[in-house]
């Protein structure tokens, strides 16, 4: 007689009951036993054991340890009473060498076997589905009456000794506005998988045909899901298949050990609270961190968002800053209207994107003094160096790309740059002029192909903007274009190219990608009108001074990557915290005294400050001293 009744109100002890002695017709078990740990199940040689209960703990999120028996002990006296391993699941895998060979719902042929084997009880994200339903969230594979979706993906698991392979994911379809909802309820629930290791585009992962998982049944979503993946204890079946030893066993994925353990409650262990943000709408991409981190971050975009205007009292402003205020017809710091241009939260988003980025290219250069040679500024270079110094110590390729008569230039500041300690390495330096033998998709992509970006994230700080009539323009409203390269066709050509995505940094709407506030220039800005840089980034920052936008990034980079949650989200909760580099990345940061000593290598090559076009110790006409020193220190107050 076969059972029909209400699985999800029995207890686990009834469950396994109707499992072992064959009387349940159902493919997997979800939703059983409803507010109780399920298990993954993996069965190998003792000779092994040690070996693999160490790969459990490099890759403690698809595979969270609750159990391991000691060799011939079919029982799992801390998890379940009256339970028999060979039985208690609903079906089984067999391997041998490596391959599965078969399906039974039995393990008693195998008792002799199982008397030199070890079992391991791994958590499963069936465990946390009564937690997420009971915030009003949908589990529409539960809807569906059909097993979860379970897909293999690209992301190598940290290898040891002979286990190694990639990760397998679970993927549930929730509705948009729940996603929030969702990761708070999971997070805590470290034993059930936590957190989602990836929210959006199931490409990104590496995985090909999204309606065809590689275990379980497919999972139709309603307008408006969002695919939300889970990392998965199947992972245990990809490690000894790929071990190959001569006899295995595993759980068939969905038919779990259902323990008598009840699932943590999630609000006792939320130390942390994680946000969700969007950073890609093309491909759909979402992001995860701490609240705490996003509130630094924040008050990191106030501080550079302040017009140095509302600190010219007394000694602040540099006495050159009066006298141009005074007798300039030029726009002067102070009175540029840039609060008009800020965006909330584009710090965040930018860094968040960036920090999920693997290759960067960042571009700077505004050569405003016609007059002088070289014509560069010194507002942009120091940023784009504070910028690349963070992402060499995260370990990202970084490159920078500016003008082809600026390139010794930058050769040069880059050198002294590393001797002072500024830089850790020299960065790469590249050219772009947009002759008919180089496109710009040449230049971002292997072979012009869009599927082999060469980088996943631009940055542009303090680079000349094209304008709407195709020129480009300094604050005065003089025409500069035969000093720039079209970088910004790199910036036009990345918004072709899925999973790229553009940073700009300004202070003034005539930097390139401005162009998302265009329209706030053109009131607010002077000259606004002819000077606004019409090429968009996907993320605006706006400073002050442009140096600062760099130096906030570099500071946001170093709270995301010590941040908990958003480490564990960043390497997919494989491998180990890397919280072990936080003394690497602070080395990194910027200080005064690093951005003391570039100011002085920029006045040796004779990089003047933007308005005054002087060559002292200043940046836009603000002294170095009582502005940008102190501003240095406030954003790093915020990291302490």
């Amino acid at each position: 007689m076969v059972f029909t009744g209400g699985l999800r109100s029995l207890l686990p002890l009834a469950v396994r009951n109707l499992i072992r002695f064959n009387k349940l017709n159902t493919s997997n078990t979800s939703g059983m036993a409803e507010g109780y740990k399920q298990a993954n199940v993996v069965i190998l040689h003792k000779s092994l054991a040690d070996n693999f209960e160490k790969f459990c703990h490099a890759n403690n999120g698809p595979l969270p340890l609750l159990y391991r028996s000691k060799p011939g002990d079919w029982k799992c006296p801390s998890l379940s009473s009256n339970s028999d391993i060979r039985t208690d699941c609903l079906q089984y895998r067999v391997y041998e060498y490596g391959l599965c060979t078969g399906t039974l719902t039995s393990l008693k042929e195998y008792s002799d076997q199982l008397k030199d084997m070890v079992t391991f009880y791994l958590g499963c994200s069936f465990s946390f589905e009564k937690a997420v339903q009971k915030l009003g969230v949908p589990v529409r594979n539960i809807e569906q009456k059909s097993n979860v979706s379970m897909y293999k993906t690209d992301v190598p698991c940290l290898s040891v000794a002979t286990f190694c392979c990639n990760l397998v994911v679970t993927m549930r379809p929730i509705p948009e506005d729940k996603l929030e909802a969702v990761v708070l309820a999971t997070y805590p629930l470290k034993e059930s998988h936590g957190a989602p290791v990836h929210i959006g585009d199931a490409g990104l992962l590496g995985i090909q045909d999204f309606s065809n998982p590689d275990y379980g049944d497919p999972v139709q979503p309603h307008p408006g899901d969002v695919p939300v993946f889970w990392a998965c204890g199947v992972t245990g079946m990809e490690a000894i298949s790929n071990c190959k030893s001569p006899l295995a066993f595993a759980h068939s994925p969905g038919c779990m050990f259902i323990t008598d353990q009840k699932n943590e409650d999630a609000e006792a262990y939320l130390k942390e609270i994680p946000e969700v943000h969007c950073i890609s709408q093309s491909p759909l991409y979402y992001s995860i961190v701490s609240a705490a981190a996003v509130k630094r971050i924040r008050d990191l975009e106030s501080l550079i968002g302040i017009d140095p205007a509302g600190r010219n009292q007394g000694p602040v402003i540099h006495p050159l800053l009066r006298l141009a205020r005074k007798f300039s017809k030029s726009p002067v710091r102070g009175h540029r209207g840039v609060k008009h241009l800020f965006c909330q939260d584009q710090l965040l988003k930018a860094c968040l994107s960036i920090s999920h980025a693997q290759s960067v290219l960042i571009t700077t250069g505004f050569p405003t003094h016609f007059n002088h040679e070289p014509p560069e500024e010194n507002d942009g270079p120091p940023g784009a160096i504070a910028i690349a110094a963070m992402l060499q110590a995260l370990g990202k390729y970084v490159v920078i790309v500016t003008d082809l008569r600026a390139m010794n230039l930058f050769k040069q500041i880059i050198e002294e740059a590393v001797q002072q300690g500024i830089l850790k390495a020299p960065v790469p330096l590249m050219s772009y002029q947009g002759d008919a033998s180089e496109s710009a998709l040449m230049f971002l992509c292997d072979d012009g192909n869009v599927k082999k970006p060469r980088f996943d994230h631009l940055i542009a700080i303090e680079r000349a903007g094209m304008a709407a009539d195709g020129n480009y323009y300094n604050a005065r409203k003089i025409n500069i274009k035969h000093l720039v390269d079209p970088i910004d066709e790199l910036f036009i050509a990345a918004r072709t190219i899925p999973g790229v995505t553009t940073t700009g940094i300004g202070d003034g709407g005539n930097e390139l990608g401005m162009g998302k506030v265009k329209e706030a220039v053109k009131k607010h800005i002077k000259n606004g009108d002819v000077i606004a840089c019409d090429v968009e980034a996907d993320f605006t920052i706006v400073a002050g001074v442009s140096n600062w936008g760099g130096y906030a990034v570099a500071c946001s980079l170093y709270i995301l990557n010590t941040c908990e949650i958003h480490d564990r989200y960043l390497r997919k909760a494989i491998g180990f915290p890397r919280l072990s580099k936080k003394v690497v990345w602070a080395s990194a940061l910027p200080s005064v005294t690093k951005e003391e000593n570039l100011l002085q290598i920029l006045r040796h090559h004779g990089v003047r400050s933007g308005i005054t076009a002087s060559l002292e110790m200043e940046v836009d006409g603000l002294s170095f001293y009582s502005t940008h020193s102190d501003m240095i220190e406030k954003l790093l107050g915020v990291l302490h």
